[in-house]
């Protein structure tokens, strides 16, 4: 007969000598069996578990180890990722990502179809410009639920405009399209298919250090990663609002539009400092400089360059 070490709450397996298996939770009962013939066996796992100090150190080590697998392992690991994705991926991992959203954040869009349409029209002036076919871009609506006012562009071209962010603008189409303009530069520059694989790495850390999670604390890990996809690098939102500029210039619509928002946003919802509160984002009166000081570039350049 055959008894599996004890560690920390994982049932243990009693094999015989016939085959037969008997699984049990009853860890102490187990315990109490065995002290009747073996009163000096235990697990390794679970003498460690028994003393603290070393407890202690092996989960600062793992500490230690998770913080740098996601400073310095996880950014090159991502890349890496990314340059070998074929092109069924993204398309896979968009289609989660919005399902998971919509079971947990969104629900049906309350905006009238007229002026669902109207936005439509104007977003195919700018995806008729953006790279590959203007086909790769789907707009969808959606309520936004808690996160409010906001705009977001998965791997695959799928963009998300909540009702929130329509009504924030106040009927000034332009600036929503400015906006939907600079989520499809992040599809272009794939800052979305970095992020949901950074969301999913952070995802497998948390489950790698903390065992078996749950599935009450699977589905809070897949919803975090999800809005972790959201955000992105400072970078990245210079980039996606400089493709901004760029796309709505050649669609003969306002190139500083996006810049017109982020005024919104300051008047709206207060963002006059000269840091935005997350420090990765830009803060919104450099965003907006940024913005023009880019448009009046592109003015002055020579024609053909």
């Amino acid at each position: 007969m055959e008894i599996s070490h004890r560690v920390g709450t994982i049932p243990r397996e009693i094999h015989f000598p016939d085959g037969s298996l008997f699984e049990t939770s009853d860890n102490e009962g187990v315990d109490r069996l065995l002290g009747l013939y073996l009163p000096k066996r235990a697990g390794f796992v679970h003498r460690l578990e028994q003393f603290r100090p070393r407890l202690i150190g092996i989960t600062a080590a793992a500490v230690l180890l998770a913080y740098g697998t996601y400073k310095l392992a996880l950014p090159a690991v991502v890349e890496l990722a990314v340059a070998m994705t074929p092109p069924i991926v993204p398309k896979i991992m968009s289609a989660s990502t919005m399902q998971a959203l919509d079971q947990t954040v969104f629900s049906a869009s309350e905006l009238p179809l007229e002026e669902q349409n109207a936005i439509r029209v104007q977003f195919s002036r700018i995806a008729a410009h953006a790279e590959g076919s203007p086909e790769d871009y789907k707009l969808n609506f959606r309520k936004g639920g808690y996160i409010g006012p906001n705009a977001f562009a998965l791997p695959d071209g799928t963009l998300v405009l909540t009702d929130e962010l329509v009504e924030l603008a106040g009927g000034d189409r332009q600036m929503i399209i400015g906006v939907l303009a600079h989520e499809i530069g992040h599809v272009e520059y794939e800052h979305s298919l970095r992020q949901l694989y950074r969301a999913a790495g952070v995802a497998g850390l948390v489950m790698l250090i903390a065992g078996d999670v749950g599935s009450a604390m699977e589905d809070i890990l897949t919803q975090g990663g999800g809005l972790l996809a959201l955000s992105h690098s400072r970078d990245a939102e210079r980039q996606a609002d400089q493709r901004s500029v760029e796309l709505m210039r050649k669609a003969d619509l306002d190139p500083t539009a996006i810049e017109r928002f982020f005024a919104l946003l300051e008047e709206k919802l207060g963002d006059k400092g000269g840091t935005s509160i997350i420090s990765t984002h830009p803060g919104t009166p450099q965003r907006r400089k940024a913005i023009i000081d880019y448009n009046a570039s592109l003015d002055n350049k020579p024609a053909g360059n």
